[in-house]
C-alpha cells in the first residue's frame, strides 16, 4: 500500500511554482500582433516591461496575478501574459504613453496608458 501511494504522496509535496512565476525566467522578448514585447526581471524582483520600447507598467496583485494599466480589469498568471492582453486591447496605431505624460487622476472612462 505504501508503495502505491508514494507517487501520489510526492506529488502533493513537490513545490509547484506560484501564479505570475515563471520559475527560471528573468526575461523575455517576444512579437505579439506586430508588436515588440519585451520584459526583463529586475534585482529586486519586479518587471520592467515595453511594448514597441515604451514602458508598460504592471502591477503585481495579492493573489499573484499581473495587471496593466492598459488592461486593468482583468488578471494575468504572467507579466508576459498582462503584455499581450496589452496589446490585444491596443487599436490600430494606438501606442504607449511615454513615461511622465500620463494624465493625473484621470477617471472619465479614457483608455488609461494610451494614446493615438
Amino acid at each position: 500500500l505504501a508503495a502505491a501511494l508514494a507517487p501520489l504522496l510526492a506529488a502533493f509535496r513537490a513545490p509547484r511554482p506560484t501564479p505570475g512565476k515563471a520559475p527560471g525566467r528573468a526575461s523575455f522578448d517576444r512579437t505579439h500582433r506586430g508588436r515588440r514585447i519585451q520584459g526583463t526581471r529586475t534585482a529586486d524582483g519586479h518587471w520592467h516591461v515595453t511594448v514597441d520600447g515604451r514602458p508598460l507598467h504592471l502591477m503585481r496583485r495579492a493573489d499573484g496575478t499581473w495587471l496593466s494599466m492598459v488592461d486593468h480589469y482583468c488578471s494575468y498568471p504572467t507579466p508576459l501574459a498582462a503584455a499581450r492582453a496589452a496589446v490585444d486591447a491596443l487599436a490600430p496605431g494606438e501606442r504607449l504613453r511615454e513615461a511622465g505624460t500620463e494624465p493625473r487622476h484621470e477617471h472619465g472612462g479614457g483608455r488609461h496608458g494610451v494614446r493615438a
